[in-house]
């Protein structure tokens, strides 16, 4: 049975939705879970629970808050428990780790904990983004806001193989996220980078614009981490919005209502297409080991399916297929 360790810890939510979430998937998956933290915290969370499958803890008596510089704080604080649930993987104790915690840090204590999968020059932050005909990858997310074109290229390649292996998808469509469809148009990195992602062995189909990244033209959107995070945070606020708007508008009178009471079957299914929550958790793509970083607000819905995510990475062997693709 894969095991996979989980920061009790980390996100808004800690420890209760992290280990509702955890409960929700050693019930529904073939995985056993390593619950890190607070020893005492974590026990009685969790005696609330009947049933709660392959479920054991290992005492950390940090955390490292989102406040804090994550290097430093990875650093001095040897026992915080993301650094002990990374070290659980290092030590192949388990095969993933999955935290809502301070990403910085998490990056911080995958790179020093577990290293960088040879050949991989710079690990990047994939996010999936749910549209109504299917989910998307786009990636970097923000780990490195300045890139060359040697690096958009491990990204697609490496998006491609989750895309692959985790998402299932066939041949998934990489495209570079550009202002434009000529191979001419960008700027320099997104110019130098066209060829190049041409000549891979990847299913590289051209540039693609933002207006297009929703329509599920591609599979997989390459760009850098500054134009990622960007994209990731308004896409967000894009969401928030509009079920800020539907909820006024639906409430307004009598007749509103009772169109929404009607409504409701249909914009449940529209809201399960675009659940964030249905994705779970972003992969820390070129880290020599499974490591997942779930949104910080995170509920339980959420982190269940960012430790099936983990799962199936550790299933299907990411971090070996990735190992393959650089020594090709």
């Amino acid at each position: 049975m894969i095991r996979i360790a989980v920061d009790a810890m980390g996100g808004d939510f800690a420890p209760v939705e992290i280990i509702k979430g955890a409960v929700l998937a050693s019930n529904e998956l073939p995985v056993g879970l390593t619950l890190v933290g607070d020893r005492p915290t974590l026990e009685k969370e969790l005696s609330r629970y009947g049933k709660k499958g392959e479920i054991s803890i290992v005492h950390a008596s940090e955390v490292i808050g989102n406040d804090e510089s994550p290097v430093q704080a990875v650093k001095q604080k040897k026992n915080a428990s993301i650094n002990v649930a990374v070290s659980l993987v290092k030590k192949k104790e388990v095969g993933a780790v999955v935290s809502a915690g301070n990403t910085g840090a998490l990056m911080a204590a995958g790179l020093f904990g577990l290293g960088r999968i040879p050949g991989v020059e710079r690990p990047a932050i994939a996010a999936i983004f749910p549209t109504p005909s299917g989910p998307i990858l786009l990636l970097d997310m923000g780990a490195n806001v300045d890139c060359k074109p040697k690096n958009l290229v491990q990204f697609a390649e490496m998006g491609s193989l989750y895309a692959e292996h985790v998402m299932h998808i066939d041949k998934p469509r990489v495209g570079l996220l550009n202002i434009g469809e000529e191979k001419e148009k960008g700027n320099e990195l997104a110019v130098s980078s066209w060829p190049l992602l041409k000549e891979t062995k990847i299913n590289f189909v051209g540039n693609v614009e933002s207006k297009e990244i929703l329509s599920h033209k591609v599979d997989v959107v390459v760009c850098d981490g500054f134009v990622g995070n960007l994209i990731l945070k308004f896409g967000e606020s894009i969401s928030d919005l509009i079920v800020s708007l539907l909820k006024k508008e639906l409430t307004k009178n009598f007749v509103t209502k009772f169109a929404a009471f009607l409504l409701l079957p249909a914009l449940a299914g529209i809201k399960k297409s675009v659940d964030y929550d249905e994705a779970g958790g972003a992969p820390m793509l070129g880290i020599n080991g499974v490591v997942f970083k779930a949104h910080g607000r995170a509920r339980a819905k959420a982190f269940k399916n960012a430790i099936r995510a983990a799962h199936e990475a550790v299933r299907e062997d990411l971090v070996g297929c990735i190992s393959k693709m650089e020594a090709a």
